[in-house]
């Protein structure tokens, strides 16, 4: 057991690292003085290349392998046998890419990402042009290691570090389906829904205070622990934090309180995932999340199958209209259950309904295949968006603001993420659809 207990510990030390890290992160995104980016993007970078370089000493891989060989003497559980092989996987990452390169990409992605956040209000592209690039070199130089050492498709290697086995084929096969099915369907609900006549939108101004208080009323409500959280306010809705001090953040606006709200209870679902994570294992491999794909599930499990439902509503409605003064026929629950399940030819991903949001995913999918094999350059990034938009969606976006520089994940370098959203909300739906068979008292749970 000697050697397996020595990677539990390096491994225990390694994650303590890596939370601190992601608190720096928070901080970053949340609260930061701007003139703190340089200073911030090095300490950042300086903790990933440590926890990088605790794995990638000769001594680790023999402890691995002398761990390996008790497992198959029968030496270890199933826990530890199972948290032994999320050594070997992270074991694997390490050792696939330098440390130099580690060190850069967290340089650009900071520095990126902090232009961001006043080239997309400003709409200027071209400001967010040459960062984009240097992350996107720098992106596609990690997938080639990666490539490299697991002996597969640059694309597929960075789709593995979201959702391990995840690849290509498996996602072209899925999403191929969809764009041919979407569509159509698209049409037949926007007819149906324009038979209907459209639904009383509830007058704003939103008071911001007031929504924040809607939105910890309806977190506690879901069962999120302030003891051990926050909501705070960024450029882009996350979770971050550690298990134990789980952070999420919306954005406001005083015209529509849904969008917040919505987000909030987005993140409240990863929140409440990253809570519920085995303490026995925390800070080990064993006991991280397992996967985005499944990460995201659970956030859209709580946003899409149980906040958008009619049960829900019967909770949140009246809190909903107490906190805005609410009365009046655009708030009656039929009304406000229209609104909340109404599909829209939309521009922007994070607002989309259950119906457009999957051709949102599959326009950044396309796009950043495309991107990462150079097929696309980034100077063409924002017609292609735009093409791709009027092809899925019908709508073509008026400017950069709601095209391609409405999200975060690519000026961030987080390519191969965007799948795990769409296949997350169909491991949603399903999860939901199959607890509720077994367990129908749920629907009245909701609604209690």
């Amino acid at each position: 057991m000697t050697a397996y207990e020595d990677l539990e510990r390096l491994f225990e030390r390694r994650a303590l690292l890596s939370e601190a890290r992601g608190l720096l992160y928070w901080d970053r995104a949340t609260m930061m003085p701007a003139g703190a980016a340089e200073g911030r993007a090095e300490q950042i970078a300086a903790l990933a290349v440590l926890t990088q370089d605790m794995l990638t000493g000769p001594e680790v891989a023999d402890l691995l392998d002398a761990a390996e060989a008790a497992a198959e003497a029968g030496g270890l559980d199933d826990w530890r046998a199972a948290n032994l092989r999320e050594m070997r996987r992270d074991w694997r990452y390490a050792t696939a890419v330098p440390s130099s390169l580690v060190a850069a990409i967290e340089r650009a992605g900071s520095a990126s990402e902090m232009v961001w956040r006043e080239a997309r209000p400003g709409n200027d592209f071209a400001r967010q042009r040459p960062y984009l690039e240097e992350v996107l070199r720098l992106t596609r130089e990690i997938a080639d290691c990666r490539a490299q050492a697991f002996g597969c498709a640059p694309y597929d290697a960075l789709l593995d570090g979201y959702e391990a086995g995840l690849t290509a084929a498996t996602v072209d096969a899925v999403f191929d389906d969809l764009a041919d099915f979407l569509p159509g369907f698209l049409d037949d609900v926007l007819a149906r829904q324009a038979a209907a006549g459209p639904p009383l939108r509830p007058a704003g101004p939103f008071e911001i205070a007031a929504q924040r208080r809607l939105a910890t009323d309806l977190m506690t409500a879901l069962g999120f622990d302030f003891a051990h959280g926050r909501l705070d306010v960024s450029a882009h809705p996350f979770t971050g934090g550690v298990p134990d001090d789980v952070r999420i953040t919306t954005r406001y606006t005083t015209d529509d309180f849904t969008s917040a709200l919505m987000g909030v209870l987005h993140e409240t679902g990863h929140a409440l995932y990253e809570r519920g994570l085995p303490a026995a294992w925390r800070r080990q491999p064993v006991g991280a999340a397992g996967g985005m794909l499944l990460h995201e599930s659970q956030s859209l499990l709580i946003e899409m199958q149980v906040c958008r439902g009619g049960a829900f509503l019967a909770h949140a409605l009246p809190l909903m209209a107490a906190a805005f003064d609410g009365d009046g026929p655009a708030w009656d629950r039929g009304n406000i259950l229209r609104l909340y399940q109404r599909v829209e030819r939309g521009l922007v991903r994070v607002d989309a309904d259950e119906v457009t949001y999957p051709l949102h995913i599959i326009l950044r999918y396309r796009l950043e295949r495309a991107l990462l094999s150079g097929d696309l350059p980034v100077a063409d990034l924002p017609g292609a968006w735009n093409d791709g938009m009027a092809d899925l969606l019908g709508v073509r976006p008026p400017d950069d603001r709601d095209g391609c520089l409405q999200d975060i994940h690519w000026m961030d370098g987080a390519i191969g993420y965007f799948p795990t959203y769409t296949l997350g909300a169909m491991a949603a739906a399903q999860l939901y659809a199959a607890a509720v068979a077994q367990s129908p008292d749920i629907v009245t749970g909701i609604a209690a």
